[in-house]
């Protein structure tokens, strides 16, 4: 490890690589679709490739799924609920999803390491937190499924039937966790559609599925575009729709199921507030909100991208958080030294890019470290934007990258109001010394899930979801199984 001289008031150290191994993982190099036990050929015979969006480097080739075989997979997932899955006792039904949850366990490496490939974030995230979360989601589901009587009490508990769950980018395997473990607990078959360009632990969570010796049709694994997607929404014989993503495409499905008998879970986008006051321990918070949005590359729905900071404390923090991104690393996300890594492809990339010009143009004020991006593969600087007003663009519409924008406050009112302006209602961040204001603060912001002193920390027994145009429902704890029960 070298020390490097940038300036005279800021040293940094160059560390030497500490490469995470990819000889150990088994990836194809084609990929079918897994219908009703089997791997089968997409009807249209076509194929799309999945890249690394670290280096623009193909992976593997992922089959295109069209309206046929859609239909095929709804078929078996109906054949195998009618004929095998709803006649299984619920006890059986734990014991097959603890199964799963145990091989992705023996597997976790793997998974970690094809994640980060496919999805371009740090293997510290996929490997510390997305892999075991996802394992974690399914064992608390297994002990659930012999036991609705106790989750639902003095209720007649039925599944829902065939469920179609569509999957975003940003947490591929701890997404399709979320919704197959509930779905299969309270005893529904599957249909599942990853996102285009990060398949891949979904087809590797087949093959952990075929091998736990699930019944054919039980879960089936679709991969394809949106026309793949819009296939399952649309088909008669769905009875409920889970899906995370753009706002936007949720409007698309809601319009698509209305006037139908379809139940849906939506979660959707965010613009989350952290709200930082006088009294807050600022080290710990100002690293809550670099966890916040910056390890992740901004990936996540919940990302805490809107920074409120009472104007007592605002320099400080200000200048504690640009020192800290100008020490944060970017590059190879298979590199355990590596805090920020690739942008999941080259449309969010400019997308990115394309806020950040229009921060730029409405006079905002930006922030970013001097650091060299690598020449190939996606990146982008984490990014800072001062002097912004509540009518930007850059507060107001989501980015999904590494771009915090900052606003000051003087009152407490003030904050609750400057957070509670936006369309999004998902999640929010409170740092304060004194749990009354927490308390205050939780109950008048209109967000989904609220953190206190901490950032993004995930519990399988706790509900995630949000309100207004963060979409409805809830996954994860008695939340997540109530949206694939009929209760009576």
């Amino acid at each position: 490890m070298a020390r490097k001289e940038i300036n005279k008031s800021k040293v940094t150290w160059d560390y030497s690589p500490a490469m995470e191994s990819s000889s150990h993982i088994n990836l194809k190099k084609k990929y079918d679709l897994y219908i009703d036990g089997k791997w089968v050929k997409p009807s249209s015979g076509k194929y799309f490739d999945t890249i690394n969006p670290a280096n623009k480097e193909k992976l593997s080739e992922v089959a295109h799924a069209n309206d046929k075989d859609v239909d095929k997979a709804v078929k078996a997932a109906r054949k195998s609920y009618k004929g095998v899955w709803s006649k299984t006792t619920p006890a059986e039904r734990s014991k097959y999803i603890y199964r799963i949850a145990r091989l992705m366990q023996e597997r976790a490496r793997e998974f970690a390491v094809i994640e980060t490939l496919d999805a371009g974030k740090v293997i510290r995230e996929s490997r510390d937190v997305d892999v075991p979360l996802a394992c974690n989601h399914f064992f608390y589901y297994a002990g659930w499924a012999d036991k609705l009587e106790y989750a639902f009490p003095n209720r007649k508990v039925e599944p829902l039937g065939v469920a179609g769950q569509i999957t975003p980018w940003n947490f591929p395997l701890l997404m399709a966790a979320w919704k197959i473990a509930p779905a299969l607990a309270a005893g529904n078959t599957v249909v599942l559609k990853p996102a285009e360009t990060t398949p891949l632990t979904a087809l590797k969570l087949a093959e952990v599925i075929h091998d736990a010796g699930l019944p054919p049709g039980v879960v089936n694994i679709l991969t394809g575009f949106g026309d793949t997607g819009a296939a399952i929404v649309d088909h008669d014989d769905v009875d409920k729709i889970a899906f995370t993503g753009s706002t936007g495409v949720g409007k698309i499905i809601q319009n698509a199921i209305s006037g139908t008998d379809k139940k849906a879970t939506l979660e959707l986008g965010g613009k989350s507030a952290n709200i930082i006051l006088e009294d807050a321990p600022l080290d710990q918070a100002v690293e809550g909100i670099v966890n916040g949005i910056f390890f992740n590359q901004g990936h996540v729905c919940c990302a805490g991208s809107r920074l409120f900071v009472q104007e007592s404390v605002a320099e400080k923090v200000i200048e504690k958080l640009k020192h800290r991104i100008s020490s944060l690393v970017i590059g190879d996300p298979m590199d355990k030294n590596t805090d920020i890594g690739a942008i999941n492809s080259k449309e969010q990339l400019d997308t990115i890019d394309k806020y950040i010009k229009i921060g730029l143009a409405e006079g905002a004020t930006m922030y970013q470290p001097d650091c060299v991006l690598p020449k190939t593969g996606y990146f982008c600087k984490p990014t800072l934007f001062m002097d912004v007003a509540q009518s930007s663009r850059i507060v107001q519409e989501e980015i999904f990258g590494p771009v915090l924008t900052i606003q000051t406050f003087r009152t407490v009112d003030e904050a609750i109001q400057k957070a509670n302006n936006t369309p999004f209602g998902l999640a929010a961040g409170i740092w304060t010394d004194k749990g009354s204001r927490i308390f205050n603060l939780a109950s008048k912001l209109n967000a989904g899930v609220i953190w206190a002193n901490t950032y993004n920390k995930f519990d399988p027994t706790s509900p995630f979801g949000g309100y207004k145009e963060s979409g409805y429902g809830r996954e994860g704890g008695l939340h997540g199984l109530s949206a694939y029960v009929k209760l009576k």
